[in-house]
């Protein structure tokens, strides 16, 4: 009878659908698994179309058992080869044969109500069948007649090894589906395969080769063979499985560990035999075990030497019971602050806390030592897999960086058990408090497979595994290594595709990373020995301990940097906070003025200053001349994938002085991408407001508009350089740095990337990674001796976007070293040839104008820019034009030069220089002191700013508002120097901050109408930031002592501020009054003025008191905050005596003869308290003040004297005149 035939009566079909589908599966099974599955042992010499029968109704029968429905067949399933599998299903997706419509719909919300966000696996109506055995590297493959597919089993056994197998419930993953980079997908059985035929019965074999027996010992007695090692001798050892270390990889050879254990001793089993890796899914912590034919052996690099070692004869036998002594496994808790379920597998160690006694100090920073435990949960997010960083429960990290990347990569759904896995605790602030962490040592292993379809592909680290590649190369801490993969994703979303490509990301945060931790004192831990860490006893590795550091550095990207700025510009202030010392007294235009501009100042370093967060901060950017469209001209910026922001930069001159800063003038460092490691973030606030009084500060209908401006302030020391630009590798190449700027350019030039960031630098630097294209060029060599200030001009034409007509301008004045110089490519910044080396060639004026004013940050005079036209070799396109005169008259002109938009500046530093020629700053910049002895009109000088006020509050032809701003300036000796700047015809000036020194140049000197000396600002001004200070507590040098007598015959302005030391002589003047805070009127019950209504006042106070030093004596006048001190009355008596004020409104106290008398009733109680202070012994004594100097415009005067019968007639001195700024305590 035909065998088809035969088979079908077996199962009697109802009807046609099913007898097809019987025909299928017999048809499948003699096609594709007969063919490769082997005969068994029952069936001796049979047929293959015997073996087809059995095989097929085995498959029927098991397919029948494990249905729910038994009076029909499933003909919607089918069976799918291999092949099919691979080729066709390009969705992950799950297989139940069991399941009923209503069981997989329950099932399906079960899951994704287990993890939220995630989806379930699709179902599909599939059977699977093929023969199971080991393929290369120790996985498992089923195979039929089309191909093979690798198998995940949760408990495989040795029994399953080589037998026909039904599969019915599996997942399957296919290639790359969610993130998994795999060369092919797998399948995850759940469950148990069935046998469809009965394997060989596995028995311990006792005889080896040649008849010998074999003895069947236990783990103690095994561990005594080991010290007595016997040439040929086998051994089959039976015991409790300890731990099962990872499948190695060493030279080309594969092998994996494991130990037997009893109560006391333990025993290492070396498994390298190729046949037999696949062992390392048989084995499992506490799983009983007989492996038979074990060889002793020695491990060369180990110092324990003697290991059992597997030979071709040995077989594994396992009885698949756990011992009734498992380390008890618990789920976390959901709460944050509950602790995780941790067993410690060190008896000696201290398992009740992470408690101090843990922690100590290594070579200056906190060491901790980390906790051997087992742990058992549910993989609830994967952080980064290329990494191996995934978390557990929800509130624990995981890092599997320290093991070879896992064969199937853990999913988020999986339970997996962790044994002898390292608990660490905070040892990153960018993770977990609590992580684990595996070793050589640790096992995993996943009890259920994920039923969810995973997360998307995460980027945050290349699925390569480019950062665990690096760790097993340099061998560093955990921190470390948890900080540079935090950074890895910080980078990716700030940087990529726009700056870099993602490949790159890795090495990039590798090198910060070195950069970071080796100026903490982070560093490497030698070179890793793997035996002993698999193998020693006491364990140490790499985990062992641990840096705990708080205050590491934390990346910040540039448009996170600008937002918290300014959302916290207006947040974090108090208005009454941003008015001087007795800012309640003032009125309402003071009020408003003090509040027009205000500046506040945070530091990246939280050591070092206010800070915003608590750690370090970094800046990972592009350095870039300002574009059109930047809000600040004069700066460069830094720029990331995220956002740009204004920087004002100086950096160290190769001939200063004096802490040596300049304003940045390398022109190199534009296209280099750089990390700022110490900076200082600016916001500047503008307030336009019409507040009535101190008391209505808090009523925001008052404020007309407000705006801020973000920025930041550094020194190029404060950079690290993270891949330099062409420029910057020519300079650094003559400074002797070439070998590490090699390296750096040859892991960059596969990384950097042309979209983007090309776009944004081909004006200024050309990609590093980008091939050099020939391009010929003409260039000159310039010194810089003058600078203007950048103003907006009218050209007479219309811009897009701006006002009609106008344009920002500038020029420079510049003397010509050489002639004009023909080139086969732009020679950038390449050191002086002796064909630009001449005598000087006379001068030129550049005049910048639209795009070209970009490189108005980095031109500074006294240095040298070689000055480059390209594509093309026409030399007179870099000869200026003259001014034509009338004959017979002569033009003293410089030539001139309009630069165009393509023209490049390259700066020439002392290395790059011939030895004639040196850097050098202009010798006419003066002192604050200089400045204010001179007699010129047009002056440039340097000085520290010690304040700064707005003074109106116009809208320029840039859109700002606060155009006028007055800055006092000082120098060493104390001298100060006010000076206005009107910013109505430029853009906005970032930087004029208290505490930075300026450079002025261009300012014109003036003389007030008191005498007094000050300068202003002109349109052919510039102002320049060449030093940064402490910006947020500024103290500026004390002014100079003066002497009365000096000073008061003093005619020139050789100082207007000084400190005054003397005696007070007597009151000469003494007014307490309530003020409208409006008008300034009176104010009583109510405003005095008609046409004020006015219901605000403020309390207002002036004195004036004679002082004498011994040299002479001054009138002094006090007013505001400083009227109390000087009465010398106790906060409860001022108080008072504002309140007893409060109905008189006004009164005033003045000498007249030997006494003090007042316009009011002399009765009045409180004139006798005024009257008695003011005359008191506590009023005339020592004070030190510090006072400006009123210039007095009146003459002497004859005044008349009679004594007796007698008339004198003398000329009167007018008496120094001083307002007191402030009352030193000193």
């Amino acid at each position: 009878m035909d065998s088809v035939q035969l088979f079908l009566d077996r199962f009697k079909p109802r009807s046609e659908a099913e007898t097809l589908w019987l025909k299928d599966i017999f048809s499948f099974i003699k096609l594709q698994l007969c063919p490769v599955c082997p005969a068994p042992p029952a069936a001796g010499g049979g047929s293959l179309s015997d073996l087809c029968v059995s095989l097929s109704v085995s498959l029927v029968k098991n397919i029948q058992e494990n249905t729910t429905v038994s009076h029909t067949l499933p003909v919607s399933y089918r069976l799918v080869s291999v092949s099919e599998l691979l080729s066709q299903q390009h969705l992950a997706c799950v297989s139940h044969l069991s399941w009923t419509t209503n069981q997989q719909r329950v099932w399906a919300k079960e899951v994704e109500h287990s993890l939220p966000g995630n989806k379930a696996l699709p179902r599909v109506n599939l059977l699977l069948i093929g023969c199971l055995g080991a393929g290369q590297g120790g996985e498992l493959r089923l195979t039929d007649s089309s191909g093979s597919v690798r198998c995940e089993i949760l408990s495989p056994s040795p029994l399953w090894l080589n037998c026909a197998v039904f599969l019915p419930h599996w997942n399957y993953i296919p290639h790359n589906a969610l993130g998994q980079d795999e060369p092919k997908g797998w399948v995850e059985v759940i469950g148990s395969p069935v046998l469809l035929s009965p394997g060989p019965v596995q028995e311990l074999s006792t005889f080896g080769e040649g008849g010998v027996q074999i003895r069947v010992v236990g783990v103690r007695e095994a561990a005594g063979l080991l010290k007595h090692r016997v040439r040929g001798q086998r051994v089959s050892v039976c015991g409790q499985v300890g731990s099962v270390c990872p499948l190695l990889v060493v030279s080309g050879t594969t092998f994996f560990c494991f130990t037997l254990a009893d109560e006391r001793h333990t025993l290492p089993v070396l498994v390298k035999d190729v046949s037999r890796l696949w062992w390392s899914q048989c084995v499992r912590v506490n799983l009983s075990v007989c492996v038979t034919a074990l060889r002793v052996c020695v491990l060369r690099g180990w110092r324990g030497n003697n290991i059992l070692c597997v030979t071709d004869q040995s077989e594994i036998h396992t009885d698949y019971t756990r011992i009734q002594t498992p380390v008890d496994f618990k789920h976390a808790e959901s709460q944050v602050d509950t602790p995780p379920p941790l067993m410690s597998h060190d008896d000696n160690d201290d398992c009740e806390g992470e408690g101090p006694e843990r922690a100590f100090i290594q070579s200056g920073v906190r060491v901790k030592r980390s906790r051997v435990i087992s742990y058992q949960g549910t993989v609830t997010h994967v952080v980064s897999e290329g990494a191996g960083l995934y978390m557990i429960d929800g509130i624990v990290g995981l890092c599997l960086a320290y093991q070879p990347s896992l064969r199937r990569k853990l999913r988020a759904g999986d339970d997996v058990e962790l044994h002898e896995v390292h608990f660490l605790y905070q040892p990153c602030p960018d993770f977990p408090p609590t992580m684990l962490c595996t070793c050589l040592r640790s096992s995993i292993r996943v009890t259920r497979f994920s039923r969810v379809g995973g997360s998307p592909l995460n980027y945050s680290c290349p699925g390569d595994g480019a950062l665990p590649r690096l760790l097993l190369e340099k061998n560093l801490g955990v921190s470390e290594y948890l900080w540079t993969c935090h950074l890895s994703s910080q980078l990716s979303h700030s940087l990529v595709p726009s700056m870099l490509k993602q490949q790159c990301v890795c090495v990039l945060s590798w090198k910060l990373m070195e950069f970071v931790w080796r100026r903490g004192g982070g560093g490497g831990k030698g070179r890793r020995d793997i035996y002993s860490e698999m193998l020693d006893e006491p364990h140490t590795c790499p985990l062992t301990q641990y840096i705990v550091d708080p205050a590491v550095h934390q990346y910040i990207s540039v448009s996170e940097l600008s937002q918290s700025l300014q959302s916290d510009c207006w947040s974090s202030v108090s208005l009454s906070s941003l008015l001087p010392p007795g800012g309640s007294s003032l009125t309402s235009s003071q009020i408003n003025s003090a509040l027009s501009w205000s500046c506040r100042t945070l530091t990246s370093d939280p050591q070092t200053g206010d800070s915003l967060p608590q750690r370090p901060l970094l800046v990972v950017g592009v350095l870039e001349l300002p574009s059109h469209k930047s809000e600040h001209n004069h700066t460069l910026q830094l720029r990331d994938g995220t956002a740009a922001v204004s920087c004002v930069v100086t950096e160290t001159g190769e001939e200063e002085e004096e802490g040596g800063q300049r304003a940045a003038f390398n022109t190199a460092w534009i296209g280099c991408l750089v990390c700022v490691h110490q900076f200082t973030m600016v916001t500047e606030r503008f307030l336009l407001s019409d507040f009535p009084s101190y008391q209505h500060l808090d009523q925001d209908k008052f404020i007309t508009h407000r705006h801020c401006r973000v920025y930041l302030q550094f020194s190029l020391d404060h950079l690290h350089i993270l891949s330099p630009s062409v420029a910057m590798v020519t300079q650094l190449q003559h400074k002797g740095e070439a070998s590490d700027m090699k390296r750096t350019i040859k892991e960059e030039k596969e990384g950097r990337q042309a979209t983007g960031r090309k776009r944004r630098r081909a004006e200024e630097e050309p990609d590093s990674s980008v091939t050099m294209v020939t391009r010929p060029c003409v260039s000159m060599v310039i010194r810089l001796e003058q600078k203007e200030g950048m103003t907006w001009t009218n050209t007479g034409k219309g811009l897009k976007g701006q006002e009609v007509g106008l344009t920002l301008s500038f020029s420079v004045r510049a003397a010509v070293i050489g002639p004009v110089v023909s080139w086969e490519q732009d020679p950038k910044n390449g050191p002086m040839t002796e064909r630009e080396r001449e005598t000087e060639k006379g001068k030129v004026v550049l005049v910048f104008s639209g795009v070209s004013t970009r490189w108005f940050p980095l031109l500074q005079p006294g240095c040298f820019y070689r000055v480059t036209a390209a594509n093309t070799q026409d030399p007179s396109v870099l000869i200026g034009c003259s001014v034509l005169g009338k004959k017979g008259v002569e033009v003293h002109t410089d030539s001139t030069l309009q630069v165009r938009s393509d023209w490049r500046f390259h700066t020439l530093t002392r290395p790059l220089l011939l030895h004639t020629w040196t850097q050098s700053d202009s010798s006419s910049v003066l002192s604050v002191s200089e400045v204010l002895d001179s007699s010129s009109q047009l002056v440039s000088f340097q000085g520290l700013v010690s304040d700064r006020i707005s003074v109106n509050d116009k809208t320029s032809n840039s859109g700002h508002t606060n155009t006028g701003v007055r800055l006092t300036m000082c120098d060493q000796t104390g001298r100060s120097l006010q000076v206005y700047l009107d910013l109505s015809h430029t853009p906005y000036i970032p930087g004029l901050l208290p505490g930075n020194k300026l450079l002025l140049s261009g300012f014109q000197r003036r003389i007030s109408r008191s005498g007094g000396v000050y300068c202003s600002y002109l349109p052919v001004s510039s102002v320049t930031v060449i030093s940064l200070g402490d910006t947020s507590s500024v103290r500026p040098p004390p002014a100079p002592i003066m002497h009365l007598g000096l000073w008061a015959v003093s005619m020139e302005q050789r100082c207007t501020v000084g400190q005054v030391r003397g005696h007070v002589v007597c009151f000469l003047f003494l007014q307490l009054q309530w003020s409208c805070s409006l008008c300034g009127a009176l104010y009583t019950q109510s405003c005095s003025s008609s046409q004020c209504g006015s219901t605000s006042s403020v309390f207002q106070s002036k004195a004036k008191l004679v002082i004498d030093d011994g040299t002479g004596e001054a009138h002094v006048w006090f007013s505001g905050d400083l009227v109390h001190p000087l009465l010398g009355l106790a906060d409860s008596q001022w108080e008072g005596l504002q309140r007893l004020l409060r109905v008189k409104g006004q009164i005033r106290v003045y000498p007249k003869g030997r006494i003090l008398v007042s316009d009011r009733d002399s009765d009045d109680s409180l004139l006798h308290f005024l009257l008695c202070v003011c005359s008191s012994d506590a009023i005339c004594r020592p004070l030190s003040l510090t006072c400006r100097k009123l210039s007095s415009h009146r003459s002497d005067e004859l005044r008349r004297f009679s004594r007796g019968d007698r008339d004198f007639m003398t000329r009167m001195v007018p008496p120094l005149q001083l307002i007191c700024l402030s009352i030193n305590t000193d």
